[in-house]
């Protein structure tokens, strides 16, 4: 049975075609589209003739339905480059006001609760990727896309290609953690699971890097076998670091 593709209208592919000029990443992407497409849904009928008071009805809707101030704004930022861009029509979405978003003390896991954490990881490349999101203060895109050839042992440092903003960048390697990922390189080379020069944490496929959601439900899995009840995420590694 043949997959049939959904074509894509001339107005999806400019603003498409709008968001790659800028280089926006394929997650900013997703989301740009989905949200014009919830839009549309909630207009009943093209986003081209919609004007500011439309927009308006809208962003009431939206804070009427009690959706969140970040996932708000995110689709405030979303319509102004649909509009803006796309439309080359800015004045619609002139109006659109992004809304106050509290800030709140994020919960951070003790020195203690890490180690806890780590040794409860089930895996050596587990507790290796965990730790390096710890030690090396690495986002989960960036601990599952280091390649073997990105650990420098000599220098002590860990090459970040490609971070947060496009820019690559320099992490610390600590002894301790160097210590984490010669044992998971033992343990991966004895069973095969590392290609030379590849990935340094392998999904099943060793051609393929783990995935960022596999990491997570890692996280989560050692979290709950360490006793951890604090509602923290993979993000708050980095965060215990700082």
């Amino acid at each position: 049975m043949s997959h049939v593709t959904e074509p894509i209208s001339p107005l999806r592919q400019r603003m498409i075609d709008d968001m790659r000029l800028r280089k926006l990443s394929a997650k900013t992407q997703t989301a740009y589209i989905r949200n014009v497409k919830e839009f549309t849904r909630f207009l009943g009928r093209s986003p081209v003739a919609a004007n500011a008071e439309d927009l308006r009805r809208y962003q009431l809707y939206l804070v009427e339905q009690g959706t969140a101030s970040g996932t708000l704004n995110a689709k405030i930022t979303a319509l102004k480059f649909f509009f803006g861009t796309t439309l080359d029509r800015p004045e619609v979405a002139r109006k659109l006001s992004p809304v106050h978003q509290p800030r709140k003390i994020p919960l951070i896991l003790s020195l203690e609760e890490v180690t806890r954490l780590l040794q409860s990881a089930g895996s050596p490349k587990y507790q290796a990727a965990l730790g390096v999101a710890y030690g090396a203060g690495l986002r989960a895109s960036e601990v599952v896309h280091l390649s073997v050839n990105d650990i420098d042992s000599e220098r002590r440092v860990i090459r970040v290609e490609q971070g947060k903003g496009q820019r690559d960048r320099y992490a610390m390697l600590s002894p301790a953690l160097l210590d984490l990922l010669r044992a998971w390189w033992h343990h991966a080379h004895a069973h095969r699971q590392i290609l030379p020069g590849g990935w340094l944490f392998p999904g099943q496929n060793p051609v393929n890097p783990m995935s960022t959601r596999q990491l997570n439900r890692a996280f989560h899995q050692a979290r709950k076998a360490a006793g951890i009840d604090k509602a923290v995420s993979l993000h708050s590694l980095r965060k215990a670091l700082t």
